[in-house]
């Protein structure tokens, strides 16, 4: 370990608990964006921090959403003031529920035997404090920052980010920046640090099959349709019992991958054991039904998922109904080269090629996947840093399994990203007992507050 690490370490210990009752006081705040809470308080408390640490902020409200809440902090006397970084992360979070289901409140943070719970403590909000924390730690330290730094703090990730593209596209010179540290990442399961550089598209699409005005008497299905059964016959003429998805036309366009890339991806761990034991799996994988590697279907093919259905009656005991109307929610995660907008058009053209004429698609969200330049000598910066910080073994993967809005980032500022977090597997992102382990974080502030120190340097090289 270099002595500047241990410096780093040093005083990131001494500060550990302040930072902690910061990012607590944070966490009190039950910002869900899908219920439209706690917006404008959690604004002003973002506002805070950065302000606090000696930032300039803008509040960015005139493009319709939540507003997205800019950070600037400038570089310091000795520092490179022709380079910049940029932070992205959101404020807003998953809806608590199912309360009954929660340890702890989950606005309430707790700290148990190390770990760090309340709803956003993982995804985003301690990646956020852990960030503002590692500037801290380079003004005391470091005597100021090497490089201007900038945040891009937006109140609508969990909500598909809908109203972002045009504050990016509009406000894309206030956040011009020469690489970028996206929201998220952690530790496996063997604590291997899991990192990122690029994340799939998605078309979240909506179907919805209407057979009458009113729910009829069971026994009348002797005559009349059932929409219930329309909308799963509708839903499984799109994909076999071999999980092939056989909508025409929906791999069009499709960017294969580069041999970096796919070297990247047979180099990934990978333990089919560890997930079914993770998520208490009942059946194999479907990869080992097809005889395909889990690692290349996970990163490099796109996905056809049914999220849910609805139609009738689910309550308790018996109601003999037929339905008046179904609907189901559909995500189809996207690889480079696919557009949402073709892949809406291919389901709603293969609906009525087969007969279903009274199925309506609509799309609820719409992203394109982005991957970064793997060569790119940030994306190296990112990982031989981690390495040197966490002292093991460090996982970059092409990109991620899920979504996040990096495509307009990529079209708009021209950059590469790499994602990395204070997670870790068992954080529980978006479900109940959510939670960071203390330890990570602290690892975190270490390694983000050492990367931006050598971050001159290395985006010096020419690419």
């Amino acid at each position: 370990m270099t002595h500047q690490i241990e410096g780093l370490r040093n005083f990131t210990s001494q500060i550990m608990d302040e930072s902690i009752e910061k990012l607590k006081a944070y966490l009190r705040f039950p910002t869900v964006s899908a219920q439209h809470k706690a917006i404008p308080e959690t604004v002003a408390y973002v506002v805070g921090m950065i302000e606090e640490l000696g930032g300039t902020t803008q509040v960015l409200d005139d493009l319709g959403g939540n507003p997205v809440v800019y950070g600037h902090f400038a570089a310091g006397e000795n520092g490179d003031a022709e380079k910049t970084l940029l932070f992205y992360n959101h404020y807003d979070v998953q809806p608590p529920e199912p309360l009954e289901e929660w340890q702890t409140e989950p606005f309430e943070p707790t700290v148990i035997d190390g770990h760090l719970y309340a709803r956003g403590a993982s995804d985003n909000k301690g990646d956020l404090v852990a960030r503002l924390t590692a500037i801290k730690v380079l003004q005391e330290t470091e005597g100021g920052l090497p490089c201007n730094i900038k945040f891009m703090i937006e109140g609508e990730e969990e909500i598909g980010s809908p109203n972002l593209p045009p504050y990016l596209e509009q406000y894309k010179d206030l956040f011009k920046a020469d690489a970028c540290i996206w929201e998220f990442g952690g530790k496996d399961e063997k604590e291997r640090v899991t990192m990122v550089a690029g994340i799939k598209g998605m078309a979240y699409l909506e179907l919805n099959c209407v057979g009458a005005d009113i729910d009829m008497h069971s026994s009348v299905g002797a005559y009349i349709d059932n929409a219930a059964w329309r909308l799963v016959q509708a839903l499984s003429s799109m994909k076999n019992k071999q999980n092939e998805i056989l909508v025409e036309g929906f791999y069009d366009g499709i960017t294969p991958p580069t041999e970096s890339e796919i070297e990247a991806v047979n180099n990934l761990p990978f333990s089919e054991e560890a997930v079914a034991n993770l998520y208490g799996l009942k059946r194999p994988l479907i990869t080992a039904e097809k005889g395909k590697d889990p690692r290349v279907a996970m990163v490099f093919e796109p996905t056809m998922t049914i999220c849910g259905i609805d139609s009738g009656y689910s309550g308790p005991g018996a109601k003999t109904v037929l339905p008046k109307k179904a609907s189901a929610k559909v995500d189809c995660r996207l690889v480079p080269g696919q557009d949402p907008d073709h892949i809406l058009a291919c389901i709603q053209r293969h609906l009525l090629a087969h007969g279903f004429d009274d199925v309506e698609v609509s799309m609820i969200n719409g992203q394109k996947a982005y991957r970064s330049d793997y060569s790119h000598p940030f994306v190296h910066l990112v990982q031989e840093t981690a390495k040197e910080v966490y002292q093991s073994e460090v996982v970059l993967a092409p990109n991620s399994a899920g979504t996040g809005p990096m495509y307009i980032f990529g079209k708009h500022l021209k950059l590469p990203v790499v994602s990395t977090g204070v997670g870790w597997v068992g954080s529980k992102a978006h479900a109940p007992n959510e939670s960071i382990r203390l330890k990570d974080f602290e690892q975190g502030v270490v390694h983000m507050a050492y990367m931006i120190a050598k971050l001159p340097k290395a985006l010096s090289v020419t690419v």
